[in-house]
């Protein structure tokens, strides 16, 4: 039987701004019938730190730590915690609400399209599984957050290895698209992450920090070999075409869309009202 064919979209290291409205700009086109669905791999330049849709920017960010590391900032159109974007391969994914393959749920739709994430996993050598939170313990944590970490815990169907967290996600659906992107971590400066947020003292960002050790970790940590950006996208570009089941057909933006992305980005992605009026 004939594979579906997706398009694929490497567009290298972007601004936050340019990150972030190339995603939007990729649900509108898929909303109006002028693309099918897509999946990219993109990077960060500079590194980034972004925040969820519904962060509290003032309450939870350090932002002079943030302007010290020289680092971009940015808040996602999907929920979700602070993600430093540094030494990693970022992907996303826009697809129909009304695609055949994707369940109505969001959690559900999250661990059909993590699919090609695991493969990507698995393909790397690691022996990746989807968290499912056992307790209720567990399910109360993700209704109220105790940090403002993405890494901290891992969600319904979220990519864990020997126990800790390797991928954090997160999604949005507008104008009946699913878009999910997310962050698979190549590497980790803890030191770096833990000082861009606020804390009510030192004791707890000690405490919180020292517990993150124990809830997530990158690719490199765990990997008997080191793993390079190439081959991470080589695994995660194969992962997602079996994971799915479809065929990637790579594709270039036009100056025209690409034009049109520039707009979106000055217009809403480098605004301080749309980045820190929550």
């Amino acid at each position: 039987m004939k594979k579906e064919i997706w398009r694929f979209i490497d567009s290298g290291n972007s601004s936050p701004a340019f990150n972030m409205a190339l995603d939007e700009a990729l649900l509108n086109w898929h909303s109006e019938g002028k693309i099918p669905p897509v999946i990219r791999f993109y990077g960060w330049n500079p590194a980034t730190l972004s925040v969820g849709y519904f962060q509290n920017v003032e309450k939870e960010i350090d932002l002079d730590a943030v302007r010290a590391y020289k680092l971009g900032f940015v808040r996602r159109p999907t929920g979700g915690r602070g993600v430093l974007h540094e030494h990693e391969l970022t992907y996303s994914v826009i697809v129909s609400e009304e695609h055949p393959e994707m369940p109505s749920t969001v959690t559900e739709a999250y661990r059909v399209i993590s699919e090609g994430i695991l493969r990507g996993f698995q393909r790397l050598g690691l022996d990746a599984y989807f968290a499912v939170p056992k307790t209720a313990e567990e399910r109360d944590a993700l209704k109220s957050p105790r940090s403002a970490v993405c890494f901290d815990v891992p969600s319904w169907y979220e990519l864990v290895v020997e126990g800790r967290k390797v991928a954090g996600s997160a999604q949005t659906r507008q104008k009946g698209v699913i878009l999910q992107h997310g962050a698979i971590l190549l590497d980790i400066d803890e030191d770096k992450l833990f000082s861009l947020f606020k804390y009510s003292n030192e004791r707890v960002k000690d405490r919180m920090k020292h517990a993150f050790k124990g809830k997530a970790v990158a690719i490199n940590e765990i990997s008997p070999r080191r793993i390079t950006i190439e081959e991470a996208k080589e695994a995660f570009y194969q992962g997602f075409s079996e994971g799915l089941n479809i065929e990637l057909e790579p594709y270039q933006l036009s100056e025209e869309e690409i034009a049109y992305v520039n707009k979106l980005a000055v217009e809403r992605y480098e605004s301080n009202e749309w980045n820190f009026k929550r």
